[in-house]
């Protein structure tokens, strides 16, 4: 975990394979308005701004969205950027306490073709309400009914949608 993170965040982890080469693939989501095309529609995800042209470590960016149909703003920033191998933005305004996530890439080669693929390598640490002791067991049981859920069921669509956008 790195040194952003806090005791007590809740990790999901996600791995998939994507055909191309990994200048395309980091290309890809290296643009945050991919991210329309790859998020669920119940969460009318937007991108609104971005303080910079192309993104790069220190870029803001200012997306709206619905959550369990509440209006939120989100703003998230990066803080790594290293193409084409990974990058990393953090939350700083929006519907969690933290949420800092680091997306990988690594060049490889389809087992059975030996066409080239990227593995992408998707780590998200958050939490929902704060460190404090006395509202972990209320965090736990809002990550384990709700977020949880929610942040898979997300990262699942993604998933089905590079599937479908980058067929092999």
């Amino acid at each position: 975990m790195s040194a952003v993170t806090q005791a007590g965040a809740h990790t999901l982890e996600r791995t998939q394979r994507v055909p191309g080469t990994l200048d395309e693939v980091f290309r890809f989501f290296g643009d945050p308005r991919n991210l329309e095309r790859i998020t669920p529609p119940f969460l009318r995800f937007q991108v609104e701004a971005m303080d910079t042209e192309e993104l790069g470590e220190g870029t803001h960016i200012d997306y709206s969205l619905r959550l369990h149909g509440l209006p939120l703003s989100w703003r998230t920033r990066i803080v790594e950027w290293n193409p084409p191998f990974h990058f990393v933005d953090l939350q700083l305004r929006g519907p969690y306490r933290l949420w800092h996530h680091r997306h990988d890439f690594r060049q490889v080669e389809h087992a059975e073709t030996g066409a080239p693929e990227v593995e992408v390598r998707d780590r998200v640490d958050f939490t929902v309400l704060s460190n404090a002791r006395l509202l972990r067991p209320l965090e736990r049981l809002i990550e384990r009914l709700f977020v949880r859920r929610d942040v898979a069921r997300i990262f699942d669509h993604r998933a089905a949608q590079m599937a479908a956008l980058h067929p092999a």
